[in-house]
C-alpha cells in the first residue's frame, strides 16, 4: 500500500468510532471507559478523546491534499467534526462535555484550542455563530483553575493564544507570558526543558512542551518583541529536539518505554510529526527518514491485534492491551493522544515528505552498516 493511504487507514481505524459517535450525539453512550481501578475518569474521558482526536486529525481536515478521492473524505470528516463540536458546547446535548469541572479539562480544553488554531477554517470560521458563543464559554470557563507547576502552564497559554487568534479582546498576556519565562528557566540543554523544577526522562517534550512552545510564538509572537525574539531560540531548540527524537526509533519501529503516559502510544513523537508538517527540520534530517521513521513505528505498533477492543475504541497498552501502563490519569479517551503522529497528513500528496524517494531512518542505517551523521549537541 502506498505510505500516505496507509496512514490514512490506520489513522481512520483509531479516530473512526470517536467521530461517528460524536457526530450524531453518542459518544457518551458508546465509549467505554476503561481505567485503573477506582481512577473516576468518567467525568472527563469523552472531552479527552474527542478533542485529542480532532486534534491530531486537524491538518489534515485544514489544508487541501491534491487528491479528489481523499478530498472527499477529509470533506465528509469535517463536517462530522463539526457536528461534534456542536454537540460537544451544547449544555442541552446528551453529548455536553465537561470544561469546567475540576482542573482535568484545562487539559483537553487546550488540547482542542490548538486543534482550532491547526484548521481555523474547518474548526472554527465554518462554525455557525451561535456555535462559536459557545466554544469561547467552554475555553474561559477553565480559567477558573491554576495549572499545575508543570507542563500544565502551556495548557493555559494554548488556550489565551486561541482566543487571541479568533479575535477575542479580553485574551490574557500574562498566562502566555509567565509560561514562556518559566519554560526558559526550565530550559536544562541540548533542545530539553525540563518539566518543572526536576528533569524527568520522558516523553512531555513531545506530547506537550515543544509543539506549544512553537505553535504558541508562532500565533502570538508578534504582540511582543520580547516574544517575537524568543521564537528563532524556540525553533533552534526544537530543531534539536526532532534530531533526537528520529534517533529514538529502532531499526525494528520501536522506541524505548522510558517515562510516564506511555498508553499515548506513537503520540510520543507529537513533536518530530509537528516539525514535518511545518517543515522545520533540521538540515541534516530528511523529510524521506522522518517519514520512513514514523511509518516504521506505526506499522509495529499496528501488529498488535490487541490494540482495539471488539467495537474498535483503543485499549491501554504501548503495543497491545497493556492494562498495568495505565496510571490514575489514563482512561479511554486519553489514549487518542495517539493520534498526534498523524498531523503529517496535513501537508498535501506531492510535498517532498510523501514524495521523495525512500531513505532509512538514522536507527536502520546505525545498525545495518551505513554511514550516517554524528549527533551534535547544541547548548
Amino acid at each position: 500500500m502506498d505510505t500516505r493511504k496507509y496512514w490514512l487507514t490506520t489513522m481512520q481505524q483509531i479516530v473512526k468510532p470517536v467521530i461517528d459517535a460524536a457526530s450524531v450525539k453518542e459518544l457518551k453512550k458508546r465509549m467505554p471507559i476503561e481505567e485503573v481501578e477506582g481512577a473516576g475518569r468518567e467525568h472527563y474521558s469523552r472531552l479527552e478523546a474527542f478533542a485529542r482526536t480532532l486534534n491530531g486529525i486537524s491538518p489534515w481536515l485544514e489544508h487541501e491534499c491534491g487528491d479528489p478521492e481523499e478530498a472527499k473524505l477529509q470533506a465528509s470528516f469535517a463536517e462530522k467534526v463539526r457536528q461534534g463540536i456542536v454537540h460537544a458546547v451544547d449544555p442541552i446535548s446528551p453529548d455536553y462535555m465537561n470544561f469546567s469541572d475540576q482542573g482535568q479539562p484545562l487539559v483537553d480544553t487546550a488540547f482542542f484550542a490548538q486543534a482550532i488554531l491547526r484548521a481555523p477554517t474547518q474548526l472554527w470560521e465554518k462554525l455557525d455563530p451561535s456555535t462559536q458563543k459557545k466554544v469561547i464559554t467552554a475555553l474561559k470557563q477553565t480559567r477558573a483553575y491554576k495549572p499545575h507547576f508543570s507542563n500544565w502552564l502551556l495548557f493555559s497559554a494554548m488556550i489565551e493564544a486561541c482566543l487571541y487568534q479568533i479575535g477575542e479582546k479580553d485574551w490574557d498576556p500574562m498566562r502566555i507570558d509567565y509560561a514562556l519565562k518559566q519554560f526558559e528557566q526550565w530550559y536544562v540543554g541540548d533542545g530539553h526543558y525540563s518539566d518543572g523544577p526536576a528533569y524527568h526522562a520522558d516523553y512531555y517534550n513531545s506530547y506537550v512542551i515543544q509543539p506549544f512552545l512553537v505553535d504558541i510564538v508562532d500565533v502570538v509572537g508578534e504582540e511582543y518583541p520580547e516574544w517575537q525574539e524568543k521564537r528563532e531560540i524556540l525553533i533552534e531548540r526544537a530543531k534539536q529536539y526532532a534530531l533526537y527524537q528520529e534517533r529514538l526509533i529502532s531499526p525494528e519501529g520501536t522506541f524505548p518505554p522510558i517515562g510516564r503516559s506511555l498508553a499515548y502510544r506513537f503520540g510520543a513523537f507529537h513533536h518530530l510529526a509537528n516539525q514535518a508538517l511545518h517543515c522545520q527540520l533540521p538540515l541534516s534530517l530528511h523529510e524521506a527518514q522522518v517519514r520512513e521513521g514514523l511509518t516504521a513505528v506505526i506499522r509495529r505498533t499496528f501488529q498488535s491485534h490487541h490494540m482495539f477492543d471488539e467495537n474498535g475504541w483503543l485499549t491501554i497498552g504501548l503495543t497491545g492491551h497493556q492494562k498495568t501502563i495505565g496510571e490514575h490519569y489514563i482512561s479511554t479517551g486519553s489514549l487518542y493522544l495517539a493520534t498526534f503522529i498523524y498531523l503529517p497528513l496535513g501537508l498535501d500528496v506531492n510535498a517532498s515528505f510523501w514524495k521523495a524517494p525512500a531513505e532509512d531512518w538514522t536507527g536502520k542505517k546505525a545498525w545495518d552498516d551505513q554511514d550516517f551523521p554524528i549527533y551534535q549537541s547544541i547548548k
